[in-house]
C-alpha cells in the first residue's frame, strides 16, 4: 500500500520560463510542480515537492544543485535538486516577473513588481534567516521585465515597463572612497540608462570580448520586435546627462581594479541584515582612474538597431548566447529565428505552431534551441546545426478523459477532449505516437491482449482500432446511424469488441476480424458510461444511468441474463481480476459488491463523507453541507483483488480494503490553490459584497497581446462568455487504472495523469521475524556454506539487497535443489526480487533459470493461488517481454551484420 508520487505526464509545458542545468537537463514548470527531462537518457522525472499555486518563474544556480521556484502567490522555494527536498521557502511582498542566480552562484537578483532586489543565495546550512537581502534598486517607474548578470557578477542589467534599460553597479562605496572621490555618493550609485526604445524589453543580454573576456556590448531586445546593439567607444569618464531624455553613448572594458570582498561594511544594513563589501585598488593610479573603468560611469552608444519584420506580430521570448554570439527569439505568431550577432545575419527563421511562443533558451553549448508553447502544451528542443529534434513533447489541449495500461505496464494510452490518442512509455514518462484521426472526443480506451493493438471509442460515431507497430488506423467500426460512444471494452480473445453510447442507450457489437456489425443490445434506459466483460467467462456487465446493472451472454445471444437494481444512478462498473465479483458506483457515494454468479448483494461501502471535501469559489454552501460531487466516477481492483480505487469530482483519491470494507488511505492529488475545489473553506479576506475578490472582474488584461485566457472547455476550464468561476480548472478525477503488474496506478487528473508507483527503498516489511532472523545470521549461514538457509532467512527478513545477495550465491547446479526448499509463502517475494533483477543485472540466463525451475517445482501452487501471484508474475512478465524485444533487435541486426560479412569475405576470396 506504500505508493508514492512519481510522475506526471500528460502535461509537459503549461507556461513560466524553462533552464537547463549539466548542458542535458531540461527543467521546467508543470502547473504546480517541477519536471525535470534528461535530455541524454530521454527520460523525464516530475519532482514531488509541489507548491501553493501554479509556478511562474524557475532558476537554476550555476553549479546545477539548486533551484529556486516562484509561483503566483509570490511564494518561493529553494530545492535541492539531487535531493529533490525543499531547503527553505521565502515570500515576496509583490509580484515576481523574473528571478536569476549570479554567475558565480552568490547572490539571486529577483525583479519583483517595481524593484530589483540581491539577495544572498541560501546554502546547505540550517539557517533561521537564509535569504539575506543585500541591495534594493528602485528606480523603476514600471514593473521589471528582464534582467541580465555580467560574466563577473559585478555589474547587473535591467529592463522595465518604462521603456529604459538600466545598468546598475553591484559594488560597494565606503565612506573613505567617497571622500577620495570628487563625486557625490549619489552621483556615483546613480545607474547609466540606455534609452532610444518604443516598447519595453523582453531580454537584455550583455556581451563580451571573445580575446579579453570582457564586457563590451549590450544587447536589448523589445516588445515590438527590435534589437538595440550597444558598444563601447573609447575610455574615459563622460560627464553626467542631466536631462533624462538625452541619449546615451560610448563603450567601455570591464572593471579589473574593483574586487568584492563580503567582510568589509558597506553602506550600513539592508533590511536588518548587514553586508559588508570594500573597494580595493590592484592596479596603480589614482581613485579617479579606478572609478572611470566601472561601467555605469562609462559612455555607451548605440551601434545600430534592428527590425525583426514581424509585424503585426510582437516578440515575446529570446535569449542570447555569449560564447557564440548568438541570438534566438520567439515571436507571438509561433514563428522562432536565430540570428548571427553582431551582424544581425538570419540563420534560422521557422514556424512551430501558430500560437506564440513563451519561452526560448539555448544550452550552455548552444547547439540546442529550447522552445516552450504554453497554450499548446508544447516543449521542444531543436538542434539547429542539423536542424533535428532531440524532443518534441505536447500534452493534450484539454484534460485527459480516460486511461489504460496495456497488458504488460509498460505503455500508458491517454484520450482526451481535444480528439487524441496518446501513447506514453511509462517508465521514460515520453509519448512516441499521437493518433488525431477522431474527430470528436476520446471518451474509452482499452487494450488488446496482444499487446499489440489499441482500441479509442469517440463521441463522433467511431470506434478505432490502432496499429502500435505500424502507427496507423487498420480499422474503424460504425453504426448505421451516428451515435456518440462513451464506454468500450473487448473479450479475452480479442474477437469481439462492445462499446455502450451516450444518446441511443444501446450496446453494440463488431467482430474485430471483419469488422462488420454483430449485434446491437438493447434494454438500458440511460447512457451506458460502463462495460466490461469478465476475465474468466464470456459475459459482459454494463452500467447505465438508469439505475441498473446488466450482464449479458454475448455470444449465446441469450441477451440480460441478470440484472442489478440500484436506488440511483450507477456511474461505472468493473471486474475483481479474478472475475467472481463485481463492483459499481452510484450516484449516492456508495459501491455496490455483487456476486455475479449468485447474483446477490455481497456489500456496499459508503464513500460519500470519504470523497468529500473541497468548496468552488461558486458554492452557496460549505463543503461539508453540499451534495454535489460526493460520488465515485471511476473505480478500479487491484492486480490481486484485494484492495480497490475509487475517485470522483473532488481533490482525494480513495483505496478500499474489499473484504472488510474499510478505507486504507486516501490520496490527495494536488495543493494547487491555483485550482478551484481545493480548499475546504474559503478565506474570508477574499469575500466582498459581491462575492469572492477572486470571481470579481477588474477590467484588467491577463494576457498581453490581446490573447485571450487558455480555456479548457467543459472539462475543467468554462468557455469565455459564461466564465461563472473565471476560467479557473476545478479539481477532478476522471478515470483511474492500475497496472496489472500492481506496481503502480494512473489517475487522469485535472492537473495531468499522475503516477504513482511503489517505492522499494522506504520498505521495511519483515515476514516471520524473530531474535535469530538477522543479517548477521544471513552472513553466517553463506560462509558455513548453506544457501538454502541463507535464502530463506533473506526472505524472511525482506531486505531486498539481502536476498539478491542470497540468490547470487547459490551456484548454477543448486539452483533446482534450493528451489525445491522454498517455501510457497516466500515465492511472491521471490518473484517480484527476480522481475527486479531482470531489469537491472547482466546475469540474464541465471535468473531465467532461477523462474524455470520455480514455475516447475510450485507450478500446480501457481495455478491454485493465481490470484494472489497475479502482479508479480505480471511483473516478471513485464521484464521477460522487454528483454525480449531488445535481445530480438540485437540478434537481428547481427544476423544482418554477419550475412554481410560473410558475403564480403566470399568476394574478396573470389577475386
Amino acid at each position: 500500500m506504500n505508493y508514492r508520487f512519481h510522475n506526471l505526464l500528460g502535461a509537459p509545458y503549461r507556461g513560466g520560463n524553462v533552464v537547463i542545468t549539466d548542458n542535458s537537463q531540461l527543467i521546467s514548470p508543470v502547473g504546480n510542480r517541477v519536471s525535470v527531462v534528461d535530455l541524454v537518457k530521454s527520460e523525464t522525472v516530475t519532482l514531488p515537492c509541489q507548491s501553493s499555486s501554479n509556478i511562474a518563474r524557475i532558476a537554476v544556480s550555476p553549479n546545477g544543485l539548486f533551484l529556486l521556484t516562484v509561483d503566483d502567490k509570490n511564494r518561493c522555494a529553494f530545492i535541492n535538486l539531487r535531493r529533490r527536498v525543499v531547503l527553505h521557502r521565502i515570500t515576496f511582498k509583490d509580484s515576481v516577473s523574473v528571478v536569476k542566480f549570479s554567475p558565480n552562484g552568490e547572490f539571486i537578483a529577483v525583479g519583483t513588481g517595481q524593484l530589483v532586489q540581491i539577495w544572498r543565495s541560501p546554502n546547505f546550512r540550517k539557517e533561521f534567516f537564509p535569504f539575506q537581502l543585500v541591495k534594493t534598486f528602485a528606480e523603476f517607474r514600471g514593473r521589471i521585465t528582464c534582467l541580465d548578470w555580467s560574466p563577473d557578477s559585478d555589474y547587473i542589467l535591467v529592463g522595465s515597463k518604462d521603456l529604459a534599460v538600466r545598468l546598475f553597479c553591484m559594488k560597494k562605496f565606503s565612506n573613505e572612497d567617497i571622500k577620495r572621490s570628487t563625486e557625490k555618493k549619489r552621483s556615483l550609485l546613480k545607474p547609466y540608462l540606455l534609452l532610444g526604445n518604443r516598447d519595453y524589453a523582453v531580454g537584455v543580454f550583455f556581451g563580451v570580448d571573445k580575446k579579453t573576456n570582457r564586457v563590451c556590448k549590450a544587447y536589448t531586445i523589445t516588445h515590438d520586435c527590435y534589437i538595440f546593439s550597444w558598444v563601447c567607444g573609447s575610455e574615459g569618464r563622460y560627464d553626467e546627462m542631466e536631462d533624462s531624455n538625452a541619449e546615451p553613448t560610448a563603450p567601455q572594458t570591464p572593471d579589473q581594479g574593483m574586487v568584492i570582498d563580503s567582510e568589509e561594511d558597506v553602506d550600513g544594513p539592508v533590511n536588518g541584515v548587514g553586508s559588508k563589501r570594500k573597494c580595493v585598488e590592484k592596479k596603480e593610479g589614482g581613485f579617479e582612474e579606478e572609478l572611470d573603468r566601472l561601467l555605469h560611469r562609462r559612455k555607451w552608444e548605440l551601434a545600430r538597431k534592428d527590425c525583426f519584420n514581424q509585424s503585426p506580430a510582437k516578440l515575446t521570448a529570446c535569449d542570447y548566447h555569449k560564447g557564440l554570439d548568438l541570438v534566438v527569439v520567439g515571436f507571438s505568431n509561433g514563428v522562432f529565428g536565430l540570428y548571427q550577432m553582431p551582424d544581425f545575419i538570419c540563420i534560422h527563421s521557422l514556424s512551430i505552431s501558430r500560437e506564440k511562443i513563451t519561452t526560448a533558451i539555448f544550452n550552455d553549448l548552444g547547439n540546442w534551441l529550447t522552445f516552450g508553447c504554453a497554450r499548446l502544451g508544447q516543449l521542444l528542443v531543436w538542434e539547429w546545426r542539423s536542424e533535428s529534434y532531440i524532443i518534441k513533447q505536447q500534452g493534450h489541449y484539454f484534460d485527459v478523459n480516460c486511461l489504460a495500461y496495456s497488458p504488460d505496464s509498460q505503455l500508458l494510452a491517454t484520450g482526451a477532449d481535444d480528439n487524441k490518442v496518446k501513447v506514453w512509455t511509462v517508465s521514460s514518462g515520453f509519448c512516441f505516437v499521437t493518433f488525431s484521426e477522431h474527430t470528436g472526443a476520446v471518451t474509452a480506451l482499452h487494450f488488446m491482449t496482444n499487446n499489440h493493438s489499441l482500441l479509442s471509442a469517440s463521441l463522433d460515431g467511431t470506434v478505432r482500432a490502432w496499429d502500435l507497430f505500424r502507427y496507423r488506423n487498420f480499422r474503424t467500426f460504425t453504426t448505421p446511424s451516428p451515435k456518440q460512444f462513451v464506454s468500450l471494452t473487448a473479450d479475452q480473445s480479442g474477437e469481439v469488441i462492445c462499446a455502450g453510447t451516450l444518446d441511443s442507450f444501446e450496446i453494440f457489437v463488431w467482430s474485430m476480424k471483419t469488422g462488420r456489425l454483430l449485434d446491437v443490445l438493447s434494454g438500458h434506459e440511460g447512457p451506458v458510461h460502463g462495460l466490461q466483460f469478465s476475465p474468466s467467462n464470456a459475459i459482459l456487465a454494463s452500467s447505465s444511468w438508469d439505475k441498473t446493472v446488466r450482464l449479458w451472454d454475448v455470444f449465446d445471444g441469450k441477451g440480460a441474463v441478470e440484472t442489478f437494481s440500484h436506488t440511483h444512478d450507477v456511474l461505472t462498473v468493473v471486474y475483481r481480476p479474478d472475475g467472481k465479483q463485481i463492483a459499481s458506483s452510484s450516484l449516492d457515494g456508495q459501491i455496490y459488491f455483487w456476486d455475479p454468479v449468485d447474483g446477490v448483494l455481497m456489500y456496499t461501502i459508503e464513500g460519500r463523507r470519504d470523497i468529500s471535501g473541497g468548496r468552488l469559489m461558486t458554492d452557496r454552501r460549505s463543503s461539508a453541507n453540499s451534495s454535489g460531487g460526493k460520488c465515485f466516477t471511476s473505480l478500479c481492483y487491484s492486480a490481486d483483488g484485494s484492495y480497490i480505487l475509487a475517485g470522483g469530482s473532488s481533490k482525494y483519491i480513495c483505496m478500499y480494503d474489499v473484504a472488510e470494507q474499510v478505507l486504507i488511505r486516501r490520496f490527495q492529488i494536488t495543493l494547487n490553490l491555483s485550482l478551484d475545489g481545493v480548499l475546504d473553506v474559503l478565506n474570508s479576506k477574499n469575500m466582498s459584497e459581491a462575492g469572492p475578490l477572486d470571481l470579481i472582474d477588474d477590467g484588467a488584461s491577463d494576457e498581453e497581446d490581446g490573447l485571450l485566457r487558455q480555456t479548457r472547455g467543459n472539462l475543467g476550464y468554462d468557455l469565455p462568455g459564461s466564465l461563472p468561476n473565471r476560467g479557473r480548472p476545478i479539481i477532478q478525477t476522471r478515470c483511474l487504472r492500475i497496472a496489472p503488474t500492481g506496481r503502480n496506478w494512473a489517475a487522469a487528473t485535472t492537473e495531468g495523469v499522475l503516477i504513482y508507483s511503489i517505492d522499494d527503498s522506504f520498505i521495511f516489511d519483515p515476514t516471520d521475524l524473530d531474535i535469530d532472523v538477522t543479517p548477521e545470521a544471513v552472513e553466517a549461514a553463506l560462509r558455513d556454506g548453506q544457501p538454502s538457509r541463507a535464502l530463506i532467512l533473506s526472505l524472511r527478513l525482506n531486505e531486498d539487497s539481502v536476498i539478491k545477495k542470497c540468490v547470487f550465491a547459490v551456484a548454477p547446479r543448486d539452483i533446482p535443489a534450493v528451489a525445491l526448499s522454498i517455501p510457497f509463502k516466500y515465492l511472491q517475494r521471490l518473484l517480484v526480487a527476480f522481475a527486479d533483477l531482470l531489469d537491472s543485472c547482466p546475469h540474464l540466463e541465471f535468473v531465467l533459470r532461477w523462474c524455470q525451475e520455480l514455475c516447475k517445482v510450485h507450478g500446480s501452487s501457481i495455478q491454485s493461488n493465481s490470484r494472489s501471484l497475479l502482479p508479480s508474475l505480471k511483473s516478471l512478465q513485464k521484464s521477460v517481454t522487454r528483454l525480449h524485444q531488445d535481445l530480438a533487435d540485437t540478434c537481428s541486426s547481427n544476423e544482418y551484420m554477419l550475412r554481410y560479412l560473410c558475403s564480403s569475405n566470399c568476394s574478396s576470396s573470389s577475386e
